[in-house]
């Protein structure tokens, strides 16, 4: 068998190359792939969710592996309907979006399928797509609109609607067999996207779209939607990019050469009046009909266009982009969403930003020249700031949580700064970021009183027990702070409010999928354990699966003297995993523990057997 860092190599350089795939389905016979796939999705929390069986990563196995290979190899395996569940959407808490559980065999096979795709893939998708890829999200999404766009009149925001629920199954069959030449892999696809649904135990038929939630659906979503990025590269952006600078504005010239003759004859006063009036006018003809400017980016289903023309052009290019997706790709705008947006004047949304057109004509830089006009500006809508103070209010003032008051101090101060840090953070690139101070404000009251509420004292109390200042890289910060002691030669535990700065960031953002290096190796801990061979309970040396659990803290539940052997070994090495064999594995979920003195009968009662 080929080794799995080679094989994406290989098909990497075919994609980049343009070459299509052959063969394909062969690959799905290496066991490698199945162990480097469970290494990747073990740590996830829908790994130990079912879905409509109950099989979940506990129990994971080479057997396991080599089963899903087996039925691959003679063409049998059948995927199995997902369970699907409803979650709120964000921003719409009466509207829910459907939600799909496969599986855990499913699972892995989709991990597996999907880092073969991804690798022919990821060279060819549009550098003007940054959803579910690699190195790129919504921040760097943004940073192209604010660093790269200029000279944009009109937004164009762009919704699909419905986009992951009506991906049509035959367009995206057409879109794969054009690069993958395997009929058994494509076959096997069409498999996944026909498998149905269970809705409250009653299935029902998937006649289109990707089921959410899996693993697979996002990046097949990005194939089909590569076709609408190729479309507006390839023919909209040649179309309405023309022109390498705008004309001089006459009106604008005029004034400027009377000036400068009213200077030259020493009438300075009137000059500047006259120059006043330059600062009231564009330099350039902002009607030009030989310049144009087109601008893209894509995250998911949500597009936007900056453009630089009329109106009537504005709402033409929206028409054949609408026309392109329903013609070609059988999908709709949604009309209340898609909407044409004048820079200057009102504010476009994306991803949850608004988006301007910054203009100010007193502002100039060292030239004279006004440094801010056309440059494109994000902003925190002030609607979200007031929609995020809300959890955190009682007839209009900042209350205790009283749904909180059961947690520990250390915990309540812990989930109030996540998400406050967590919303600054993402509001990074707002130049009016400042505006979070109201949030924080109202937070910061929000936590005083949940705590004074629990520990039966007043908020200057809370202030005068958990006050603290600790340095940071921006200098010293003032809060509060509450540690947790722990035993000899640990460190403590420390859980602060404040510190976050919510000064706009300048630097380039730069995305960092990797995880941090300690964590890069439990996945190959994890498998060189599994392959060994041997149960970390009773020792012996046989077939062995994993036990999985969903947090650390399950195990501290009780007294210590109390707990089994199995939590005992995992709590003190601190991992979620152990390898057992399946009696020791049964004897968990019995609810009894292996112990050193009934090795011998187990081990005896092997050999019998």
């Amino acid at each position: 068998m080929q080794r799995a860092e080679a094989l994406m190599e290989i098909i990497h350089e075919r994609g980049k190359r343009g070459l299509p795939l052959e063969r394909l389905y062969r690959h799905l016979f290496n066991p490698e792939l199945y162990l480097r796939a469970y290494g990747k999705i073990y740590r996830n929390d829908g790994s130990i969710t079912p879905g409509s069986t109950q099989e979940t990563v506990d129990g994971m196995s080479l057997k396991k592996i080599q089963t899903i290979i087996d039925a691959l190899r003679y063409e049998r395996y059948r995927w199995t309907p997902v369970r699907r569940v409803y979650i709120e959407k964000k921003g719409s808490p009466a509207k829910r979006r459907p939600l799909g559980l496969p599986s855990w065999s499913d699972k892995l096979l989709q991990e597996v399928i999907r880092s073969l795709l991804e690798a022919y893939y990821e060279p060819q998708f549009s550098d003007r797509s940054h959803g579910f890829r690699p190195g790129k999200g919504c921040h760097t999404a943004l940073t192209e609109v604010s660093e790269t766009w200029r000279s944009v009149t009109w937004f164009v925001e762009g919704d699909i609607s419905q986009c992951f629920d009506r991906l049509d199954h035959g367009v995206l069959h057409s879109i794969l067999a054009e690069d993958i030449h395997d009929s058994r892999f494509l076959q096997l696809i069409d498999g996944l996207l026909q498998a149905g649904y269970l809705e409250e135990w009653r299935y029902h038929e998937t006649l289109s779209g990707a089921p959410q939630g899996g693993v697979l659906s996002p990046l097949l979503s990005n194939i089909y939607l590569n076709r609408l990025d190729k479309y507006v590269e390839t023919t909209l952006l040649p179309l309405f990019n023309r022109g390498a600078r705008r004309k001089p504005y006459l009106p604008y010239m005029r004034i400027h050469k009377a000036a400068w003759k009213l200077e030259k004859r020493g009438e300075r006063e009137e000059a500047r009046q006259l120059r006043r009036q330059l600062q009231q006018l564009p330099s350039h003809d902002p009607n030009d009909p030989g310049f144009r400017r087109l601008h893209y980016v894509r995250y998911a289903d949500d597009w936007l266009l900056g453009f630089s023309g009329t109106r009537r052009e504005a709402e033409y290019i929206k028409e054949k982009i609408g026309r392109f997706l329903r013609n070609r790709l059988k999908l709709e705008l949604s009309e209340p969403k898609t909407l044409i947006t004048h820079g200057r004047t009102q504010a476009a949304r994306f991803l949850g930003y608004e988006i301007v057109v910054l203009h100010d004509d007193a502002k100039r830089d060292r030239n004279g020249h006004r440094s801010i006009n056309g440059q494109i500006g994000l902003k925190v809508p002030m609607d979200v700031v007031r929609g995020k103070c809300k959890p955190y209010m009682r007839r209009g003032k900042p209350a205790a949580l009283l749904e909180r008051v059961h947690d520990s101090d250390f915990r309540i101060v812990t989930r109030f700064q996540s998400e406050f840090r967590g919303l600054a953070e993402y509001y990074q690139l707002a130049y009016n970021r400042h505006r979070l101070g109201l949030l924080r404000w109202i937070t910061e009251r929000s936590l005083t009183k949940t705590l004074g509420h629990k520990n039966k004292i007043s908020v200057n109390k809370v202030w005068n027990r958990y006050r603290a200042t600790w340095q940071t890289p921006a200098g010293p910060r003032r809060g509060l702070q509450i540690k947790v002691e722990r035993g000899k030669g640990k460190k403590p535990l420390v859980a602060r409010w404040g510190g976050v700065s919510l000064a706009r960031r300048t630097t380039r953002v730069t995305l960092k999928d990797d995880l941090p290096a300690v964590w890069r190796k439990r996945p190959a801990e994890l498998i060189d354990r599994l392959m060994s061979g041997r149960c970390e309970l009773c020792t012996a040396r046989t077939e062995v699966e994993v036990h999985h659990i969903r947090r650390l803290s399950d195990l501290r539940s009780g007294s210590q003297a109390e707990q089994p052997d199995w939590a005992k070994q995992m709590a003190s090495r601190r991992r979620k995993t152990l390898i057992v064999c399946r009696d020791c594995h049964n004897g968990i979920h019995s609810g009894f523990s292996v112990r050193q003195d009934s090795m011998e009968s187990t081990l005896e009662s092997r050999v019998r057997r």
